[in-house]
């Protein structure tokens, strides 16, 4: 049974193995998340851990739990980024080889940090999944010791090791909402609060474009789910793990999904009003509050876990990019004006008199949807909220401009 290849007794003795390897992250009261999801949300902030992840308390705990035979062969893992970190740091720690094989369009920064703890990293396949096969083969091939990134007993003690402090900072914590790729986290995490009081309500969220875990519960059994690829690159499993899927069976309350523009949304408000930088795997359980995806938490106590904030500064731009359009403080439109000197001025004036702020501006008469003496603009504009941009478009209409949104 799962609960007796995971105990509370080895989460705790997980708990004495990190002392001074990982840091007791903090439990921030957020007011804006609260606000918006009409309960009292604590974030976890596991994206200022060292190596900026959750995944150094599973890692760590593994290596430190391998025999000295076994290190001596080294260690080889498969991960999106954030687990590589963990397990290059404790083989370095323990003067052990690491190999680490990784998605081919796994965050460059994910892969240079991996690289900057001394592992060997092997860039294979599209997902996660791809990589962990390359890692099997290699493992087959020079008898390296496999740490496997979620369905093994020590990492998911490891990553329960969060509960308990959660537990250790708010006692009375009503529920736990922490993102799902292939269950090690929220498995450790549930082992771990529902041993000390069942009432603890333990929620998962995933990417809408890879609900492995999610679709695996419902149908009863274990699926591979052919997803898309994700911002939450760190979640995007397509196979659940036999023991993770055995302990969220039985101790996870609801899992729930957010979309790409979710997500996005979600990275954009951490870093405006709560002040810190989460990945895409890390916002999700925001993002899924924030969209009133968790039932039954009004005015309740909730811990949000922030999983980690290795996100690629490449990509940051991208998404925040996202997260204005969605929350319509930019927005892309087209319309048509008469070809004539003075039409382009006045299309101006309206937008500025409403105070919109335009970022580009673009007309060309070449399009051959337009009709002779016509000539298409294209605007970004930089605006408020929804409301302001509905003005707008109103004003806009009532002087006889049709506006198409991009």
């Amino acid at each position: 049974m799962s609960e007796e290849r995971v105990t509370l007794a080895m989460v705790k003795e997980a708990q004495e193995r990190l002392k001074g390897v990982a840091q007791k992250t903090g439990l921030s009261y957020a007011t804006s998340v609260s606000e918006v999801a009409g309960c009292d949300v604590w974030l976890k902030l596991e994206n200022l851990q060292r190596t900026g992840s959750f995944k150094l308390r599973g890692a760590y705990n593994k290596v430190a739990s391998l025999t000295p035979e076994e290190r001596e062969k080294g260690v080889i893992a498969a991960s999106a980024g954030n687990h590589a970190q963990g397990v290059a740091l404790a083989a370095s720690v323990y003067g052990c080889q690491s190999t680490i094989c990784m998605p081919k369009h796994a965050p460059l920064m994910k892969v240079a940090a991996t690289r900057g703890y001394g592992a060997n990293v092997v860039l294979h396949g599209d997902f996660f999944d791809e990589a962990a096969a390359k890692a099997v083969e290699l493992t087959e091939k020079y008898g390296y010791t496999f740490v496997h990134p979620f369905n093994d007993p020590q990492v998911i003690a490891g990553q329960g090791t969060i509960s308990l402090e959660i537990l250790e900072d708010i006692p009375d914590i009503d529920v736990i909402v922490a993102p799902i790729g292939g269950g090690g986290l929220i498995s450790g995490l549930a082992v771990a609060a529902k041993n000390i009081n069942p009432k603890i309500k333990v929620i998962g969220v995933q990417t809408a474009n890879m609900p492995s875990m999610k679709e695996s519960i419902e149908k009863g059994q274990i699926l591979t789910v052919d997803g898309k690829a994700s911002l939450a690159d760190g979640i995007t499993v397509k196979t659940p793990g036999d023991l993770t899927y055995e302990i969220c069976q039985k101790y996870v309350d609801d899992i729930v999904t957010v979309d790409e523009t979710e997500i996005a949304a979600a990275i954009l408000w951490l870093i405006e009003r709560v002040k810190t930088v989460a990945e895409g795997a890390g916002a999700v359980p925001v993002a899924a509050l924030m969209n009133g995806k968790v039932s039954g938490i009004r005015n309740k106590k909730v811990a949000a876990l922030v999983s980690g904030g290795n996100i690629d500064v490449n990509r940051m731009s991208r998404v925040i990019n996202s997260g204005l359009l969605r929350s319509w403080r930019k927005v892309f439109f087209e319309t048509v004006i008469p070809d004539q000197p003075g039409e382009l001025v006045k299309l101006i004036s309206i937008i500025s008199n409403s105070n919109a702020n335009i970022l580009s501006i673009t007309h060309e008469r070449s399009q051959h949807n337009i009709g002779m003496g016509y000539t298409a603009v294209s605007c970004e504009l930089e605006t408020a909220n929804e409301k302001h941009v509905e003005t707008l478009f109103e004003t806009l209409k009532d002087n006889h401009y049709h506006v198409t949104l991009k």
